[in-house]
């Protein structure tokens, strides 16, 4: 069908690139997000085994493009989580009501009332970034954190100062032993 050739033909484009990517070292992040070849888990996995899984094709993980399309964002850590090589800390706020113009935007601009969704400040939207750095410490990521920051309704300096603190407060490590450990060793 026309979506299987759509993934076969996207192998045979990015196969070559990947083998360049390949002999340099290099590997190549995508950004999941509507308009890509990959939008979600499914289209994310199906790009994947297109490729045979080479380990030269990966993801730019942004969890705002996959929270407003009730995409599982920590699901998909767990899933790919050793094929993240990048993350965009983005917030998104996504309405918990019917509006006006739903998923797609209805052709309106950032910032108005009447879309579904909108992108905030880190912190002030959806997503729960929590959970991401959890997941993350559970899958071994060490890779970048990167504020990619939009909101159309804050000044930019102020939130790229707030998002910049937020992620530093965020950003913690993972315990080195279980919670009950300190219990069973000698002397407690």
């Amino acid at each position: 069908d026309m979506v299987e050739k759509g993934f076969r033909f996207f192998a045979e484009m990015w196969n070559p690139i990947l083998d360049a990517f390949g002999e340099q070292g290099v590997n190549f992040a995508l950004e999941v997000h509507p308009t890509e070849i990959a939008y979600d888990i499914v289209t994310a996995e199906a790009a994947v085994d297109a490729l045979g899984s080479r380990k030269e094709f990966g993801f730019n993980f942004d969890p705002s493009h996959l929270g407003y399309q009730g995409v599982d964002y920590v699901g998909f850590i767990r899933k790919f989580g050793d094929r993240i090589y990048h993350c965009h800390m983005k917030d998104v706020y996504w309405s918990p009501r019917p509006t006006q113009a739903g998923v797609f935007g209805g052709h309106l601009p950032f910032g108005d009332p009447r879309r579904f969704w909108d992108f905030r400040s880190l912190g002030r939207g959806s997503i729960d970034f929590e959970e991401i750095i959890r997941a993350f410490n559970d899958m071994g990521y060490s890779g970048p954190l990167s504020v990619e920051w939009e909101d159309s309704k804050m000044d930019r300096e102020h939130g790229a100062k707030e998002a910049c603190a937020f992620v530093r407060q965020l950003d913690f490590r993972p315990s080195k032993r279980a919670f009950d450990a300190a219990f069973s060793e000698k002397g407690s």
